[in-house]
């Protein structure tokens, strides 16, 4: 009973907004590990985070139809962008967890994947809290 308990709390907690501990600094800290591929490069230019070009500006990224910016996506992701998603923070920390899960369980394709092989499996929260802060 006791196990049955606890179980169930746990899934309550996990139902809850995945934001409510996000934390914009400990976001900046985390986001080191995606500026290998990432970088945050303002509309006017200025540059926030230097990174790398292999994966998209993430400048914005909250609020933004996903797929939608000058990059060369893969199919899967503008297929996602084609049913009209706008990235918010939920979406953003459940697609950094396994990008490739999160497109095939949005597309409804199970051959979907992503070009984006990092999982951000902790943290996801404080990064996505990060992204909204740089664009605002």
């Amino acid at each position: 009973m006791r196990l049955l308990l606890s179980a169930a709390l746990a899934a309550a907690a996990l139902a809850g907004p995945a934001l409510a501990d996000g934390d914009a600094a400990k976001g900046e800290n985390e986001f080191k590990k995606c500026k290998a591929c990432h970088e945050i490069v303002a509309d006017d230019g200025t540059e926030i985070m230097k990174g790398g070009k292999t994966g998209p500006n993430l400048y914005g990224v909250i609020g933004r139809a996903v797929g939608s910016t000058d990059f060369n996506y893969g199919d899967s992701i503008k297929a996602a962008g084609e049913q009209g998603l706008v990235w918010d923070e939920e979406m953003l920390v459940a697609y950094l967890a396994d990008p490739k899960a999160w497109l095939q369980e949005v597309t409804g394709d199970a051959a979907a994947k992503s070009k984006m092989t990092f999982k951000l499996t902790k943290g996801g929260e404080d990064v996505a809290a990060y992204l909204a802060s740089v664009a605002q």
